[in-house]
């Protein structure tokens, strides 16, 4: 495993906040462009999804 995926799972593990919590975040969709959360760069631009790029224009996740 990635040394940079085991320091998450330490991060997440001792956040206190559970799987279900973490997946229902990212899951929330954009109301811009309708794309999940986890679709967006960390500066909010959305990166679109299965290699297909965003053709909204959307540049900061807003949640719906």
């Amino acid at each position: 495993m990635d040394p940079g995926f085991e320091r998450m799972d330490e991060a997440v593990r001792g956040s206190g906040l559970g799987m279900r919590d973490l997946i229902a975040y990212f899951r929330t969709k954009c109301r811009g462009c309708g794309h999940h959360r986890i679709m967006h760069d960390e500066s909010g631009a959305c990166e679109g999804v299965m290699n297909k790029p965003c053709m909204s224009g959307c540049d900061g996740f807003v949640p719906e």
